[in-house]
């Protein structure tokens, strides 16, 4: 006879079979989850941008990191309400139930009131978040420079196009006073405000010792790309002599409060570091694909003792579709290794997408469930004790979630939202961003001419393709 699994701890022991569910703690009722249906803790997106919109969709084709992000021009104007719920509604209705947002707003006049309604929209859909919220005083367009890099490669209408658009950053005690307006005016159990550093090379070293210094203060965590593609690390090296992440150490960033995305070009002695001071290093091995960074070095982590690491989207996903489910097996298969004896384990990997996921989002101690359809997973087994980790890490996907359930409360059923109506939230952003078309294709060339005027200036760097 069929009966409910639960498997509490996956990659650690079997799932438990159960006739009903009696010693989770939460209110289920009986027709919560029937038999053939597998109940596990819902693993964590511990690194996205909220794209309701995603960037193919207006156009910008994935590229080189510093080629591609020209493109983010072209984003449309939308309502950031909408644009939220599309994108945690989008996610919930996978089976995951927690991300962690680095917002995209670099507008500090408006970045308190989205930062709210990115924060009301989280409620609405019913998920857990983590808040990152932009910080940065360097221009993102050229590294060693900024945008005057890219001016002998461009057209003097093209110049005085892009030289129109560059922001004056605000006062750095203007940007940690509205991250700390955000957090003071957050009523919301489930959402945890972080500061946002973009990135090193996107913002000052007072900047960055100023960040260190509030979050000591604040007791608040810090939310960083680092160290994604090979330009970013000869820039680094260049800036920082003694190495970003020795010199970021040296001013008290580097802490369990820290959890830093990409990684890809991270070192053996900087893994190490950021081992030591308990910092957290978010994988996104599809985007670093997509985006020719290439891929982070996970298997030395688990195999030096290197540190925690989380598994994020980073708002793309291998089919463009944000599951997590396909992210967590690609993860597992890059880092299988050679050898006759498996290093990178279901346990780990289940660890990284829960446990490391929710320490991302300062959320360690909650119980949030998926209920997954496992008998239509091993509708055509022989066997029905297969291990089920490693199971769900060869065929799980989204379509194959049935319930999630987010501090109590059940957030999607058969593949439906139960607090909103995602098609329609869907039409209305559609609507906003088609809106916003001639904008869009005015901006067109100059996003081209960007794109290419960046290709031909970093082609110039020696030993960087």
């Amino acid at each position: 006879m069929k009966k409910i699994r639960l498997l509490k701890c996956p990659g650690y022991v079997p799932a438990t079979r159960v006739d009903r569910l009696t010693d989770l703690p939460l209110q289920f009722d009986a027709m919560v989850a029937q038999p053939g249906d597998l109940v596990l803790p819902s693993p964590v997106n511990a690194h996205d941008h909220g794209y309701g919109i995603r960037t193919l969709d207006f156009g910008a084709v994935d590229d080189a990191l510093e080629v591609w992000i020209p493109g983010l021009r072209l984003r449309p104007r939308t309502d950031p309400y909408l644009e939220a719920l599309v994108a945690f509604g989008r996610l919930a209705k996978t089976g995951v139930g927690a991300t962690m947002h680095c917002h995209n707003s670099l507008n500090i006049d408006r970045l308190v009131d989205e930062a709210s309604a990115v924060m009301r929209a989280a409620g609405d859909v019913g998920i857990r978040l983590g808040l990152s919220c932009p910080l940065l005083d360097h221009d993102a367009w050229a590294y060693d420079g900024g945008p005057r890099r890219l001016r002998p490669f461009l057209s003097e209408g093209d110049w005085e196009a892009l030289a129109g658009t560059i922001p004056n950053y605000a006062p750095i005690h203007a940007q940690l006073d509205a991250v700390e307006t955000i957090a003071a005016a957050n009523t919301n159990l489930l959402v945890d405000v972080q500061y946002g550093p973009i990135g090193p090379q996107w913002c000052s070293n007072a900047l960055l010792e100023a960040i260190a210094e509030a979050s000591s203060r604040h007791d608040r965590r810090i939310h960083m790309h680092l160290l994604e593609s090979r330009r970013q690390r000869a820039w680094l090296d260049r800036r920082f002599p003694e190495g970003v992440v020795t010199y970021l150490d040296k001013i008290g960033f580097l802490s369990p409060r820290l959890a830093v995305a990409h990684g890809v070009q991270l070192r053996p002695d900087e893994l190490e570091l950021l081992a030591d001071r308990g910092v957290q290093v978010v994988s996104n091995p599809t985007a670093n694909l997509r985006l020719r960074s290439g891929v982070a070095p996970i298997a030395s982590m688990i195999g030096r003792g290197g540190p925690a690491f989380a598994i994020g989207l980073d708002g793309t996903g291998l089919d463009d579709d944000q599951d997590l489910w396909r992210e967590m097996r690609l993860l597992y298969l890059l880092h299988g290794g050679r050898g006759l004896t498996q290093q990178f384990t279901a346990q780990m990997l289940f660890d990284a997408a829960i446990k490391v996921g929710r320490q991302v989002i300062n959320a360690s101690d909650v119980q949030d469930f998926t209920i997954v359809d496992y008998q239509a997973l091993i509708a055509d087994a022989l066997f029905d004790d297969v291990d089920e980790a490693e199971v769900l890490l060869t065929r799980m996907s989204a379509r194959f979630a049935k319930k999630l359930f987010v501090a109590g409360r059940e957030v999607m059923r058969d593949g439906k939202l139960t607090g909103i109506d995602f098609d329609a939230a869907l039409s209305e952003l559609l609507a906003h961003a088609k809106a916003d078309l001639p904008r869009l294709e005015r901006q067109r060339p100059l996003v081209s001419a960007l794109s290419a005027a960046t290709r031909t200036y970093y082609a110039t760097w020696p030993g960087i393709d």
